[in-house]
């Protein structure tokens, strides 16, 4: 068998992101017991790092063993019984996905539909819920990594509230990247995933419930539908009576630790404001090229850019070129948005203004070499530095 040779790659589509020579440094110390004291210790500070980062002091705050759509399944799972209602606002693949598994749990969904690219209107959720008998769940993508979109959240988890439902986002995307406030804005219960704004790989899937949610899972008529999701059992192993459930991945725990201590180095104002200059810095270098923004003006992500082909270009030629020649890994379009748009990824570690540089010069060059567009390469750069340097004073 050969040994592993990965090629070099920088990665700026929907995720993974690049992930620091300190993470994988962690994820190659050695493994202790998943009982093991020193473990457990790790466990907690790795659940209080968690707790800061969704802006909660949500007890039951912990990393699933699984990716974020674990996590997804592991918040329906938990929170939904057969014929509950469940609204879920659907303007994108995630969207889309909530509705898949809250039906396959027994859920009656209620879909919020909204054009991919543009927000889930508040007031249309307010009068799907004015229709519901007694709606038990209200679900949302704050970062819709399909589309690039940005929804807000705080009316919506009100008019939830007011209906005497729960709330649960999606913050795969966002948790690290832009602001979360699970408290402050009244979210019942979020779930996220390592690999975008966290930098860390994919393999573990934060999670947190609120008082009311507990309660709901407390007092459920019928066990969750998954044994391995149950955070009833999960918890007992993550709390106080450390009752075994399952092997902790140790290693992905050491690297969300040290990825953990990245972010409070760096602090999270700072990661924010990071992520947000150098999406302004990419925006502006890419219109020298060409290149306009697919999601809604005014809720445009930092982490996630996604924008549209000019016509006659061959998009996925275009992304092969940038992986084979230039080693950087853009990401395509999805569903509706299928060769439509690309989605540039600019989270965690890959956030970086080399990136943005290098990114712009490789898409110059390659558009160039399609005939479709000018090669406006040293435009696009410029305006991308003008961006950084009015940041800097």
């Amino acid at each position: 068998m050969k040994a592993l040779d990965p090629p070099p790659r920088l990665l700026l589509g929907p995720g993974p992101s690049m992930v620091s020579p300190r993470v994988l440094a962690a994820m190659s110390r050695p493994l202790v017991g998943h009982l093991d004291p020193f473990f457990l210790g790790l466990l907690d500070r790795v659940q209080q790092g968690l707790r800061d980062l969704f802006g909660t002091g949500n007890p039951l705050t912990l990393p699933i063993s699984g990716t974020g759509s674990a996590g997804m399944e592991t918040c329906f799972v938990n929170l939904v019984e057969d014929g509950d209602e469940v609204v879920v606002g659907v303007n994108g693949v995630f969207g889309t996905r909530m509705c898949e598994v809250a039906s396959r749990l027994g859920a009656r969904v209620v879909r919020v539909e909204a054009e991919w690219g543009s927000i889930v209107e508040p007031a249309a959720v307010a009068e799907a819920l004015s229709k519901c008998n007694k709606p038990v769940l209200v679900a949302v993508v704050p970062a819709e990594t399909s589309t690039g979109a940005w929804q807000p959240i705080e009316e919506i988890a009100a008019a939830a509230r007011d209906a005497g439902a729960l709330v649960l986002v999606d913050t795969v995307t966002s948790l690290g990247g832009c602001p979360v406030e699970v408290d402050a804005w009244g979210i019942d219960a979020a779930y996220s995933g390592t690999q975008k704004c966290l930098s860390c790989p994919p393999g573990l899937a934060p999670v947190t419930f609120g008082e009311r949610a507990v309660e709901k899972i407390r007092t459920r008529s019928s066990k969750p539908k998954s044994w391995y999701l149950d955070v009833g059992l999960i918890g007992a192993y993550f709390g106080n009576e450390r009752v075994y459930h399952h092997t902790a991945p140790v290693s992905m725990i050491y690297a969300l630790s040290e990825a953990l201590a990245i972010i409070e180095e760096e602090g999270l104002e700072a990661r924010h404001a990071r992520h947000e200059l150098n999406h302004r810095a990419l925006m502006a270098g890419l219109a020298e090229l060409g290149l306009e923004p697919a999601a809604a003006e005014g809720h445009r992500l930092w982490m996630l850019n996604s924008v549209r082909i000019p016509d006659g270009l061959d998009e996925a030629a275009v992304r092969r070129a940038l992986l084979g020649d230039h080693g950087i890994e853009i990401g395509p379009g999805l569903g509706p948005l299928a060769g439509k748009v690309w989605r540039i990824g600019l989270m965690g570690e890959s956030s970086r203004a080399a990136n943005v540089r290098r990114l712009l010069l490789a898409l110059a060059a390659e558009m160039g070499r399609a005939g479709v567009g000018e090669a406006r390469a040293g435009a696009a750069v410029e305006a991308a530095e003008k961006v950084h340097a009015a940041a800097s004073g």
